[in-house]
């Protein structure tokens, strides 16, 4: 089992009567890709806040890096780069000025900064714009800048608070693909999305948090099984007495626990079985319909996409 990067346990945070977070608990394995994904008001911004030592938990205990968020904060901080969902204003600085005091913040000597800034740059794709103004970039640019100032002290954990929000599709795109570069070189990376499409390109690992509670978690193959937990085959044939043909065969199959007709598509007629079995059987089981002699004319694999989870396990609730 791979080591523990962040855990929470029973997290909680609470705002006068109002609660944030309600006794939320979580396990971000080291070197995984975590969507924690949840609506806008789920309690995201306020888990990664208390995750980052800027905010203090009312009760809970949480870990980053081996480290307490209680006990022992500076240690947390060394160990993290965090990224909030608004970049700031930096109105009077240069791209190169803007790391570089990031750079200084962090006691990097500065015989040691150039280098740095170079590499940082040359990582996001940003090296042609290291003179401009920093309000002069395009939102993913400074997005991308954010990201390399998060990494200047070269931390083992990356955490994220909406990276890709308000992004034009190219620009969410790249910030994906950078998250994974990164993973590659051995970060932990945990971020928080209320879109769904970056969840599913890229994350290894997921969590579905609402009203301040985790609701689902576990590596993107669980969540599927526990989404999907047989699968769903769908054999489409030309008429009725095929369909019919098509459900003995399917009934008389080991590990097929159910076989139903579904809504005519096109004049044509479909057949759904649901089936336990694994791959090999799947195929013995395409070859044996089409040598029992009924013309087959499809059979595919019917799959549940991530935003098919998120609406079987959330209520739709907002704390």
């Amino acid at each position: 089992m791979a080591e523990t990067m962040i855990e929470t346990r029973d997290l909680v945070k609470k705002y006068g009567k109002f609660t944030a977070v309600d006794g939320l608990s979580l396990q971000v394995p080291a070197g995984s890709i975590y969507g924690f994904v949840g609506p806008n008001g789920a309690g995201k911004t306020t888990t990664m806040r208390m995750l980052t030592t800027l905010t203090r938990p009312t009760s809970g205990e949480a870990w980053v890096a081996g480290h307490s968020v209680l006990a022992e904060p500076r240690a947390v901080r060394r160990a993290i780069g965090y990224m909030p969902d608004e970049f700031g204003v930096y109105d009077d600085m240069r791209v190169w000025e803007y790391l570089d005091f990031f750079a200084a913040c962090y006691d990097i000597p500065e015989a040691e900064r150039k280098r740095l800034i170079e590499d940082l740059l040359a990582l996001v794709d940003l090296a042609h714009r290291r003179d401009d103004m920093v309000d002069k970039l395009s939102r993913g640019m400074k997005q991308r800048l954010s990201l390399a100032r998060t990494l200047a002290h070269d931390p083992q954990v990356l955490i994220l608070d909406e990276p890709a929000s308000g992004l034009d599709p190219r620009a969410r795109i790249e910030i994906r693909e950078l998250l994974v570069e990164l993973s590659k070189m051995g970060k932990t990376i945990f971020f928080s999305t209320h879109i769904l499409a970056d969840v599913s390109e890229i994350c290894t690992h997921i969590g579905i948090v609402e009203a301040g509670q985790m609701i689902a978690q576990g590596s993107m193959d669980e969540m599927r099984a526990q989404l999907q937990p047989h699968r769903e085959i769908v054999v489409t044939v030309k008429d009725a007495d095929a369909a019919a043909a098509i459900k003995a065969i399917g009934s008389a199959t080991p590990d097929v626990i159910n076989v139903a007709d579904l809504e005519p598509k096109g004049g044509r007629h479909r057949v759904r079985i649901d089936y336990t079995g694994d791959d090999d059987g799947v195929a013995a089981l395409s070859t044996k319909l089409n040598t029992s002699g009924v013309a087959v004319l499809g059979f595919s694999e019917e799959t549940k996409d991530l935003e098919a989870m998120f609406m079987r396990v959330t209520k739709g609730i907002v704390s």
